[in-house]
């Protein structure tokens, strides 16, 4: 009989250890909770109290050089090669890469946060608890947020579509590592990324099954919050994921996240037009400006000073950059994947502003909306909620004409975000554990579903949920540190990029008219050697300066040829003057490294030594110079002429006359 083989496209050396730790890492966490996370605390606890300052350097530092690539040259580069265009529609993509990375967040803490910093803000004395209350989840959920997911999305897209290499972590530090990264070196970058997502897949989903479960209990079409409605609650909904990655981004995770789209605007609107729509509006803006107003303070503000607001500032900021961090892998890498042909400056832009200003929307209408509530009409019983996010949301909805029809809207869109974050997880997932090679069996988007609703089960009944989330937060130190290392390796890549770019056709060819060609030919194929340089230098650059010094002299102007000036390979010719820069077109030698990937390949022209010496230009005003090497000797005349033309044209202008004047003769 034949064996039945099993087709895969997973990478052995990540997708096998990637497993194993995950399911070990989740029998500890499922037989031994209290003791894991007890231990997990208190390695986190030290982390937050001794270098919660790391943590604010780095999104600040995420923020920057964001900023430096968006508004410098590098952001006219594409994410692919230079003619292509984006994939999606610019809805599409926004709907795609906010439903994968906040959505089922604002669902849960929508309401929650805002009324947590209201009722226990960050520092006791504070005046007004509710604007202050709406900046810190600002502060929280924005610029500062989208900045870990935007750098982290373009290392990966900007690697992946413009080198061509892996849509994988190890790809981001290919200037460092070069053919390295297919080493063990990539492979553990690649097994962290794939241990990070799942694990911050199943803590969101965590979130929202017990939140969806709490929705369900209140309309009262579940009598109530166990173990077992959970569990069917995962398997409904990692089946319509698992259904929704087989299909593909094209597919299922576009049309989802555009539905999600749609769904919470609906939401959003009806709140506002049912809530209080001129307080809310005027919140908005007002929360706007007190952003941008208080933005330079919060980036770097660590509380050192203010020993009342540590325990608030490492509980709450510092867990959101923890968590954030976490998510990186996760989140660029879906990002990255749905980003190919946007340039960087439309990228980062986007990224980082439309996110974050629906966001800033989101949070006033129902954060501010359910504080005006509970101080005008609700007599206090939201805030007496705050600890218990889970109903917070319901309650709130509760406050409305319309309080049904809105849970049950709430309700779907708690359940589109879930399946959203679960089916992009799943794709990712899959592409880090694949190397991102194509055609993926379907099987394997249904064995990530499949892992995925076993350990969060297993999780949720052994109470293992906190312990994965605490120990998620506690790698995200680590991981931090390595995207700073990232984001290094993609400005190394970027000025290489940069220069290969501006590099133009050599100079010797711009104006060849084709005659030669053979010899020309063999030009090309030859590196020159020290003695090839003094040849041409005898042979073509003298002969030239002699020919040009004695044209000059029958018409009156005196000239001079120099040697070693400028090594002991160089030759000059000079015109001198007396109360300007002398004119002079020189040539010297520069030496160049010849790249290892050009000695290593076969079917390249011979090469002896991996150094080459090349003659280039020097002149007066110290421009930087030409590679000359091409050039006949009649050419280079030609080229002596040229710039002797420039010289003065520019001396003929007042204006620009003024540059060439000898300053050290005028004292």
């Amino acid at each position: 009989m034949a064996k039945l083989r099993l087709h895969t496209t997973f990478t052995r050396n990540v997708a096998i250890p990637g497993i194993l730790v995950l399911i070990m890492l989740s029998i500890i966490g499922a037989l031994f909770p209290s003791e894991l996370n007890d231990a997990l605390i208190a390695i986190q606890d030290k982390i937050y109290a001794d270098l919660s300052w790391v943590y604010i350097l780095l999104i600040s530092f995420f923020f920057i050089v964001l900023m430096i690539l968006a508004f410098s040259r590098t952001g006219r580069i594409r994410l692919g090669a230079d003619n292509a265009q984006p994939q999606y529609s610019f809805f599409s993509w926004i709907a795609m890469l906010f439903a994968a990375g906040m959505g089922i967040g604002l669902m849960y803490f929508g309401v929650a946060e805002p009324m947590a910093h209201y009722v226990n803000p960050a520092l006791p004395e504070i005046a007004r608890p509710a604007k202050e209350a709406q900046l810190a989840t600002f502060f929280h959920w924005g610029v500062h947020a989208w900045s870990v997911f935007a750098i982290m999305g373009l290392i990966l897209a900007y690697f992946s579509f413009r080198y061509r290499l892996p849509l994988s972590i190890r790809s981001g530090l290919y200037p460092l590592l070069k053919e390295k990264i297919n080493g063990p070196v990539g492979d553990i970058a690649d097994i962290f990324a794939l241990v990070s997502t799942f694990f911050g897949i199943v803590t969101s989903l965590g979130f929202g099954v017990v939140q969806l479960n709490a929705g369900l209990v209140h309309l009262g079409i579940l009598t109530e919050s166990s173990f077992a409605f959970q569990s069917l609650i995962i398997v409904v909904v990692t089946s319509v994921a698992i259904c929704s990655a087989v299909a593909g981004v094209n597919k299922g995770v576009k049309l989802l996240s555009e539905l999600n789209i749609f769904l919470a605007v609906s939401l959003m609107l009806f709140v506002l037009l049912l809530g209080p729509t001129s307080f809310l509006l005027s919140a908005f803006s007002e929360g706007i400006g007190y952003y941008i107003n208080r933005f330079e303070a919060l980036t770097f503000n660590t509380f050192a000073f203010e020993a009342d607001g540590q325990s608030w500032f490492k509980s709450w900021t510092i867990m959101y950059w923890a968590w954030w961090i976490s998510w990186a892998p996760f989140v660029g890498l879906f990002i990255a994947r749905i980003s190919k042909g946007r340039t960087i400056r439309e990228y980062i832009l986007s990224v980082l502003l439309v996110p974050s200003l629906f966001v800033f929307l989101w949070m006033t209408v129902f954060g501010n909306g359910a504080i005006y509530i509970d101080q005008t009409t609700a007599g206090g019983s939201l805030s007496a909620l705050a600890g218990q996010p889970d109903i917070l949301l319901f309650a709130f909805f509760e406050q409305f004409p319309l309080a049904k029809p809105l849970c049950v809207l709430a309700i779907l869109m708690i359940a589109v975000f879930f399946v959203t974050s679960a089916d992009s997880g799943i794709l990712v997932m899959n592409s880090i554990s694949s190397n991102n090679k194509p055609n993926a069996p379907r099987w394997q988007n249904v064995f990530w579903g499949v892992l995925l609703a076993s350990i969060a089960m297993a999780l949720l009944r052994a109470g293992g949920l906190q312990s994965l989330q605490t120990m998620t937060l506690v790698s995200a130190f680590p991981f931090g540190l390595i995207m700073m290392l990232l984001c290094f390796c993609l400005m190394r890549a970027l000025s290489t990029d940069k220069q290969y770019h501006e590099t133009k056709i050599p100079y010797g060819s711009r104006n060849w008219d084709g005659s030669r060609w053979k010899e020309r030919l063999e030009q090309i194929l030859t590196f020159s050697k020290k003695s090839d340089v003094k040849r041409f230098i005898e042979e073509k650059a003298r002969p030239a300066f002699e020919e040009l010094k004695a044209e000059l002299k029958r018409n009156g102007i005196d000239a001079e040829i120099i040697e070693g000036r400028k090594g002991p390979m160089s030759v000059e010719l000079k015109i001198p003057y007396e109360q300007i820069w002398n004119f002079r077109y020189g040539v010297r030698v520069e030496k160049q490294t010849i790249s290892e990937y050009l000695l290593d390949e076969d079917n390249t022209p011979e090469i002896d030594v991996n150094m080459q010496y090349i003659p280039v230009t020097y002149y007066s005003d110290g421009r930087a110079g030409n590679n000359i090497q091409y050039l006949s000797k009649n050419e280079i005349i030609a080229d002596v002429l040229r710039e002797y033309e420039r010289y003065l044209t520019l001396l003929a202008s007042e204006d620009k006359a003024l540059m060439f004047i000898d300053k050290t003769k005028l004292i």
